[in-house]
């Protein structure tokens, strides 16, 4: 009875979908105050941008953990099951509390309009980490900042990962106006943290930080990485300097994201949160964070990325060049309408030699003819299979021992595949930390 009643409140969520996206912050107010408020009841720190936001918030609750907190965390999408958006201390939250607070949160609605999806997810976190009494949640923003539904909090730091243009019918259609919507996470008095370079985004950051009397602290000139030839990498920082650091996360764009996580570790420091050299190093080193460049054993090799948008494609073009050289690649993509899905293809289909155009579940997945027409000069061997469950099964099928199957392009994509997998043995479709 238990797991069907999880099952039908599931399904009854994701009606909720239907309802689109809606930004703002009305709604979640008045859900929350109804359950109490409960997002005031603990210390957080907030994560937007347009890469990194998971890994991000993944290694900084872990070291907390390490650190002997008792901590939340909030991400989102989930791959595979819903659990895995909210989690305390690296462990999904079971199904019975999902139902939990799902339920509250359902019973404290009583606006003009009806909560997104979003809205709700975000309000059955905070009345989650409330009901565990967590002393630090992590959190990241759905999309944007400004009118997001988590930017209803207070934290103690705040983190803007970095900015490329995403979301254009939602966040604007220039950098400068999706850095401001990012940019409107920075709260009064409360410092930030940023890797972004441009100098437009910049601007926008020092201004809103100026109106603020925030403190803003920027990759590159308050604090610095140095990559070491052993993997490892050195971090000159705001008040401290950390050597042969090593993040658990693969790719070389994480050890960028690790250096905000250390910044904002050094922001929690100065504001006399204790936290030890060993849990920093120990919290980054033993981070995991499933679909962000994972490779699961098996023959041949299965590597696993989101790269959702350009920069993502980029990330995992760099690492398969560095890392895969040599080997036959059978990729397997996925990709969604609101994404500049041919420039991605294009960066994608020079080191690939057999590309499967495919599409996930969701109404937004561009249909494989769609990408195939996005490929139309360009010689690379591709076929179209219209599922993301039989495209991977295709892949293995066609691949030989030392080949490596790669799959991208999407998250949604990657939670269908990761599922795929499990079914047949390869991996884990729990994605616990």
């Amino acid at each position: 009875m238990a797991s069907r009643t999880y099952e039908e409140y599931i399904k009854e969520m994701f009606g909720l979908r239907r309802f689109g996206i809606k930004l703002g912050l009305d709604v979640i107010r008045n859900i929350l105050r109804h359950l109490g408020n409960p997002h005031k009841q603990f210390s957080c720190v907030h994560i937007a941008g347009t890469n990194g936001k998971g890994s991000i918030a993944s290694a900084l609750s872990n070291i907390l953990y390490k650190a002997g907190y008792w901590v939340g965390l909030y991400t989102s999408p989930h791959l595979v099951r819903f659990n895995e958006r909210i989690r305390i201390n690296n462990i999904q939250i079971s199904n019975d509390a999902v139902v939990d607070a799902y339920k509250a949160v359902k019973t404290a609605h009583s606006g003009s309009r009806e909560p997104t999806f979003f809205e709700y997810t975000t309000a059955m976190a905070f009345y989650v980490f409330a009901k565990e009494k967590v002393d630090w949640a992590v959190v990241e923003t759905g999309m944007g900042g400004r009118l997001d539904a988590t930017n209803i909090l207070s934290p103690e730091v705040s983190i803007i990962s970095n900015i490329s243009l995403e979301h254009r019918f939602y966040l604007g259609n220039t950098i400068a106006q999706i850095a401001g919507e990012k940019g409107g996470i920075i709260k009064k008095n409360t410092p930030v943290v940023t890797a972004a370079r441009q100098r437009v985004v910049i601007e926008v950051f020092e201004k809103l930080a100026y109106e603020k009397s925030a403190p803003l602290y920027r990759l590159g000139k308050h604090f610095r990485v140095r990559r070491n030839s052993d993997g490892s990498f050195s971090y000159n920082g705001i008040n401290h300097d950390w050597k042969n650091m090593k993040t658990g996360l693969l790719g070389d764009y994480q050890v960028e994201n690790a250096a905000l996580v250390l910044a904002a570790c050094e922001v929690l420091m100065q504001k006399k949160l204790s936290l030890k050299e060993a849990a920093v190093r120990e919290g980054l080193e033993t981070c995991k964070w499933p679909g962000r460049i994972e490779i699961l054993p098996f023959s041949p090799s299965v590597l696993i990325d989101g790269a959702h948008n350009l920069a993502g494609m980029r990330g995992l073009v760099k690492f398969i060049k560095s890392q895969m050289a040599g080997r036959r690649i059978i990729q397997v993509v996925g990709i969604l309408d609101d994404k500049p899905y041919a420039a991605m293809l294009r960066t994608l289909a020079p080191v690939c030699d057999l590309l499967i155009l495919t599409r996930p579940k969701i109404d937004r997945g561009l249909p494989p003819e769609a990408l195939d027409a996005a490929l139309k000069n360009t010689p690379v061997k591709r076929i179209q299979i219209k599922n993301v469950k039989e495209a991977v099964r295709h892949a293995l099928a066609v691949s030989g021992p030392n080949d490596v199957v790669c799959i991208a392009g999407s998250l949604y994509v990657v939670g269908e595949a990761k599922e795929t997998l499990a079914s047949i043995g390869i991996g884990d479709s729990s994605c616990s930390l």
